[in-house]
């Protein structure tokens, strides 16, 4: 007597749907994968943060999937909609602006209702900006922990950071370039002496990225007009630049050239080539040793 099939096997048989999360790339669009672009081409439609952003892509790439958008402001009206259509069969491709859906940002909530559904969620690996930058840095990276976007407010950013303060990792945030400058003041005042560096505009043309100690960090970006995403990265307690530094050397040789008609700023400059150390280090050791060269307060 051959098996029953239930219900439910049936409609498996019949409704191969799925959610598709697909990584793209962050700035460089060859860093896409070829599995990837294969899910973009057989997806029945595709889901997009941004399809201003995600439509540069498909026209690189020739392909030509139906796309439309899935975002913070709409997700709570489109989520079950997905859903439904999933389960009736659809292959459904997730895409943010830049990465992984699901990494602080509204995919994460379309995952949790496709599996909450008890629906099939495959996850396609791509680049990331984390891994990246956490390399970049040259920080510790047997162990890291990614903060996302923290507290905009300085007093909730202040205790987000106290609750990190002897966690044994590398800590990893996002941060908007409009606000880099005050989160970097955050971190030199949570983890003053911390290796630290920040990483910017990755895989892109102007790829950036300043290696320091988080006081000389909060220097070097104190006024700067950035551009592109920001990513900020502290090193371990153990992870102390200062400690690899001989600030009292500096620090006197620094007000030697200012003393002899240097700016603070030239002083650095030349000091930092001596000792071997980043010029926004040398920098901010004249600035705590209070050296003052011509035309500087």
């Amino acid at each position: 007597m051959p098996a029953r099939v239930t219900h439910v096997e049936e409609q498996a048989v019949r409704a191969p749907g799925r959610l598709l999360v697909c990584a793209t790339p962050i700035g460089n669009l060859g860093d896409v994968t070829l599995r990837v672009l294969d899910a973009l081409r057989d997806a029945d439609v595709i889901e997009a943060e941004d399809t201003r952003v995600t439509r540069k892509l498909l026209s690189r790439f020739e392909i030509h999937t139906s796309l439309e958008p899935y975002h913070a402001k709409n997700l709570e009206r489109r989520t079950p909609e997905l859903v439904q259509r999933i389960a009736g069969g659809a292959r459904v491709a997730l895409v943010s602006d830049a990465g992984t859906p699901g990494v602080s940002d509204p995919g994460a909530h379309l995952v949790d209702a496709c599996l909450d559904a008890g629906l099939p969620v495959d996850v396609l690996p791509g680049a990331s900006a984390i891994v990246t930058a956490l390399v970049a840095s040259g920080l510790p990276t047997a162990a890291f922990f990614f903060g996302g976007f923290l507290p905009r407010k300085p007093g909730d950013r202040r205790r987000s950071l106290e609750r990190l303060g002897d966690l044994d990792a590398t800590l990893i945030f996002y941060e908007a370039p409009s606000r880099a400058g005050a989160t970097a003041s955050s971190l030199a005042e949570a983890f003053p002496g911390r290796r630290a560096a920040m990483a910017r505009e990755l895989t892109k043309l102007h790829e950036e990225v300043v290696r320091s100690d988080t006081e000389g960090l909060a220097v070097e970006l104190a006024g700067r007009e950035l551009k592109g995403e920001v990513v900020l990265l502290v090193g371990p307690p153990g992870a102390r630049l200062a400690a690899l530094v001989d600030e009292a050397a500096i620090g006197r040789r620094v007000q030697a050239l200012v003393e002899g008609g240097a700016s603070r700023r030239d002083a650095a400059r030349v000091a930092a080539a001596e000792f071997g150390v980043p010029r926004n280090v040398a920098y901010a050791i004249a600035v705590r040793s209070g050296s003052t060269g011509t035309g500087e307060p």
